[in-house]
C-alpha cells in the first residue's frame, strides 16, 4: 500500500486569482499573497487577474519549472469550475496533475463577504493555508482506463428522446430506445400546434416516430421499464422488464412458428371487446377498450391489452382469427442488455393542480388544463377539433386564461419555479380560439408574460393585435354560477390598480410542470442526483448542461427542467454527442479518486459493503479469508466507508487521511493570533 511521501521536502507554489473584481473587490491580494509567501513549504507566491487565462496558466508552468515545485495550490474559484484547468497547467509544467490543489476563495468567501474586506481578507488565508498542507502531502496518482461497451442506451420515448436514438444511431451506435408506454411520441403528440410557427404537431413528429421505427440501430423496446442497473461507465448492464402486452408482434409471432402471423394492426379486436376504459392519451375524455391503441398514428403500430381491465372472454382471439396475435397468457419478461452510456429523457408531468382549489378544478366542470385544451382543439382528439364547454357541449365565447397556475408558488403547494413554455402555449390557444371561435374573445391573467426565443416576443405582439385581452395579476378564485355554469374570475389588476370580476364561459389552467413519475425511481438506479425540486441534477450548470455526476449518464429534455421543443431537440443533440465519444474511443479514463484496501489490515466484517452508496465494495476470498475489494470504476470516492472502517483499512486516494488531518491541524493551530 503506498503511502504519503515523508522524505521528500515539498516545495509549493500559490497563485492567487483576482477574477477581475469578484475576489479582489472583497480580499486584499497582495496582503493574501504575502500571507502565502510566509506559509511553511512555499517557495513562490504569485498573483494575476485572472489564472483561468492563458498568461495565468503560464504563469503556472513557468514556476513550476523554475522552482522545482512538488505542488501547487491555485486559490480562485470553484472546483467544479476550473480544477480540469488547473491540472492542464500542472501537468504542462512537468508535475503529475494530482498534486493540485484548490482553494475556494470565491464563492465560499468573497461572493458571500462582500461588505466584510477583513473578514473575507482573513478567511482567505485560511483557506490557501489548509489547502497548502494538503498539498504538501500530495502524492501521484495515475487515472486507469476502462473499455466501452459500443452500445447505448436512451430512457424515455418523447420527442427529446427519440432525437437523441436517433443522433447515436446515426453514428453508427447500437441503441435501446426503452420506453414505458405502449407508443412513442411523449407529450409532444398529445399536442395540436406548436409556437410559435403553429406547425401541425403531428406533422413535426410522425416523420421521426417512423425513423426511429425504421432505424437498423436502433432497437425500440416500448411497454417496457427499467428494472435494475449495475455496472459503471462503459459496461452498464441495464434489466428491463418487458410488460406482457398480450398481442404478438410479426417477429415475436414468427420466432414463435406462427407463419404469417402476428398483430397487423387491423383493430378487429377492439370491435368485439365488451370493456370500456377512459383512455388516458386523451385524459380521460374519451373511452377506448380493454384492448387499444392510443391514437391512429401510434409507432409501433401493435395493440396492447390492460389485463388490469380485460375480463378475457376470448372474444377478440377469435376476432384475431389466422393472425394469432392474441396471447392472453402472456407474462412479463425480464431482459438485460450491456451498453456503455445511457441518456435520461424521462420527460414531465403536469401538475395536480387540484391541490391549489380556489381554481375549482375537478368541481367546476368548465375548468380544464392546458393539456386537456389541447386534446379539445386537437382535429384528432375526442371532438374532433371542436372546443366544447364539457358542462353543456354548448361553444364557449369567453375563455380565461390563468397562467402560472401552480408555478411561481411560494405558498408551499405549487413550484417556486416557472414551467418556461406556459405562456407561449397559452398565448398559442389564445390565437387558436380567435382563429376558430369567430367573435370568442381570450382573458389571459398572467404575472408577467415570458416570451424568451426566436421569434416568441413577436408572436406574443400578434396575439396582442388580435384582440386577445391581457389582465395582469394573479387570480385569487374561481366562482361557478349554478344554473349557467358560467365562471367568475376574480383577480387583481394590478396595471390599474383594482380588483376585477370578469365572467367567462370556461377556464384554461397553465398548469405547472413537474418531473414524471418514475424519474425518482429512475434516478436512483443510476445514481444521479436531482434537485430540491426533484428535476435531474446537471454536473454543471454552464459548463456540461448535459452531463450528470455519475459518469456515462446524461440528461436530455424536460427531466433536467422545465424546455420548450426546440431546446428540449438541442440538448438531446447535446446529450447524444456527449454519450457518443466514450463509445467512439474505445475506453474511458476514470479519475483515482477510488478508496484502496489495505489488505493486512482488514478484517473482512463487510460493514463498509453495505454503507457504499454506489455499490464499488465486495467481500473477496483471498489467502484463506475474507477481504473488501473495490471495483475502482463505480467508486466515486465520497469517503463514506474510509470514515467507518473500524480498523482504518481503507485508504482515500487524494483524501488521505494523514493529508484530511494535516488540514485540520492547519485550520485549528495554524491561524493567526
Amino acid at each position: 500500500m503506498a503511502e504519503v511521501k515523508k522524505n521528500e521536502e515539498p516545495r509549493i507554489g500559490v497563485f492567487v486569482c483576482h477574477c477581475g473584481t469578484n475576489i479582489a473587490g472583497s480580499v486584499n491580494i497582495q496582503e493574501v499573497k504575502d500571507y502565502a509567501a510566509s506559509l511553511p513549504n512555499v517557495v513562490v507566491s504569485n498573483d494575476y487577474q485572472y489564472m483561468c487565462s492563458t498568461p495565468g496558466q503560464n504563469m503556472i508552468v513557468e514556476a513550476i519549472k523554475e522552482h522545482n515545485l512538488s505542488g501547487v495550490v491555485v486559490a480562485a474559484c470553484s472546483p467544479r469550475l476550473h480544477e480540469p484547468t488547473f491540472r492542464n497547467a500542472t501537468k504542462t509544467g512537468g508535475l503529475n496533475p494530482f498534486r493540485f490543489e484548490m482553494a475556494n476563495i470565491r464563492e465560499q468567501n468573497s461572493w458571500v463577504h462582500m461588505h466584510q474586506p477583513e473578514e473575507a481578507t482573513k478567511k482567505a488565508k485560511d483557506a490557501i493555508r489548509i489547502a497548502v498542507a494538503k498539498a504538501s502531502l500530495l502524492q501521484d496518482l495515475h487515472p486507469k482506463s476502462v473499455p466501452v461497451e459500443k452500445a447505448a442506451m436512451v430512457v424515455g420515448a418523447g420527442v427529446g428522446g427519440m432525437q437523441a436514438a436517433l443522433d447515436l444511431a446515426n453514428a453508427g451506435i447500437k441503441t435501446y430506445l426503452v420506453e414505458k408506454t405502449p407508443t412513442i411520441g411523449g407529450r409532444m403528440s398529445q399536442l395540436d400546434k406548436t409556437f410559435p410557427t403553429l406547425d401541425c404537431s403531428q406533422c413535426i413528429l410522425t416523420p421521426k416516430m417512423v425513423d426511429v421505427y425504421r432505424n437498423e440501430n436502433i432497437e425500440l423496446l416500448t411497454y417496457t421499464e427499467v428494472e435494475g442497473v449495475e455496472g459503471y461507465i462503459g459496461n452498464f448492464d441495464v434489466t428491463l422488464r418487458k410488460k406482457a402486452r398480450g398481442v404478438l408482434t410479426p417477429d415475436e409471432a414468427e420466432a414463435r412458428g406462427i407463419v404469417g402471423g402476428g398483430c397487423n394492426g387491423c383493430g378487429d379486436c377492439v370491435d368485439v371487446c365488451p370493456v370500456i376504459k377512459p383512455n388516458p392519451f386523451e385524459l380521460g375524455m374519451a373511452p377506448r377498450k380493454a384492448i387499444y391503441i392510443y391514437h391512429p398514428q401510434v409507432v409501433p403500430l401493435i395493440y396492447t391489452i390492460d389485463f388490469d381491465s380485460c375480463v378475457k372472454c376470448g372474444l377478440c382471439v377469435d376476432a384475431c382469427g389466422d393472425k394469432k396475435a392474441i396471447d392472453l397468457e402472456m407474462q412479463d419478461e425480464l431482459m438485460t442488455v450491456k451498453v456503455g452510456t445511457v441518456i435520461l429523457a424521462t420527460g414531465y408531468d403536469i401538475f395536480p393542480i387540484e391541490k391549489k382549489p380556489e381554481w375549482g378544478y375537478k368541481n367546476y366542470d368548465n375548468v380544464i388544463t392546458s393539456l386537456e385544451f389541447e386534446r379539445l382543439i386537437c382535429a384528432s382528439g375526442p371532438t374532433g377539433g371542436k372546443l366544447i364547454r364539457p358542462s353543456d357541449g354548448a361553444t364557449p365565447k369567453r375563455v380565461g386564461f390563468v397562467l402560472c397556475a401552480g408555478s411561481r408558488d411560494n405558498t408551499g403547494v405549487g413550484r417556486p419555479y416557472c414551467s418556461r413554455f406556459c405562456c407561449m402555449y397559452s398565448l398559442k390557444h389564445a390565437h387558436q380560439i380567435i382563429e376558430k371561435i369567430p367573435g370568442a374573445v381570450p382573458y389571459i391573467f398572467y404575472m408577467d408574460i415570458r416570451s424568451f426565443g426566436k421569434m416568441y416576443e413577436e408572436f406574443y405582439y400578434r396575439i396582442q393585435d388580435e384582440g386577445a385581452k391581457f389582465i395582469r395579476g394573479r387570480v385569487a378564485n374561481i366562482l361557478e354560477d349554478p344554473e349557467t355554469k358560467n365562471l367568475y374570475i376574480k383577480a387583481e389588476d394590478t396595471l390599474l390598480g383594482r380588483p376585477v370580476d370578469v365572467e367567462v364561459d370556461m377556464v384554461v389552467l397553465a398548469a405547472a410542470v413537474q418531473p414524471s413519475a418514475e424519474t425518482e425511481r429512475t434516478r436512483r438506479l443510476f445514481g444521479v442526483s436531482c434537485s430540491q425540486d426533484g428535476w435531474l441534477l446537471e454536473a454543471h450548470p454552464k459548463l456540461n448542461p448535459c452531463g450528470t455526476t455519475t459518469a456515462g449518464v446524461y440528461l436530455a429534455g424536460v427531466c433536467q427542467g422545465p424546455k420548450d421543443i426546440p431546446d428540449t431537440v438541442a440538448q438531446a443533440e447535446g446529450a447524444a454527442s456527449a454519450a457518443s465519444i466514450p463509445i467512439h474511443k474505445g475506453a474511458v479514463e476514470l479519475e483515482p479518486y477510488f478508496a484502496q484496501c489495505i489488505e493486512e489490515k482488514c478484517a473482512g466484517c463487510g460493514l463498509c459493503v453495505n454503507l457504499c452508496p454506489y455499490q464499488a465494495l465486495s467481500l473477496v476470498e483471498k489467502n484463506g479469508r475474507k477481504v473488501m475489494q473495490v471495483t475502482e470504476a463505480k467508486c466515486k470516492g465520497c469517503g463514506t466507508c474510509g470514515g467507518f472502517c473500524p480498523g482504518g483499512a481503507i485508504w482515500m486516494q487524494h483524501f488521505a487521511t494523514p493529508q484530511i488531518i494535516a488540514q485540520i491541524d492547519a485550520f485549528l493551530l495554524g491561524g493567526e493570533e
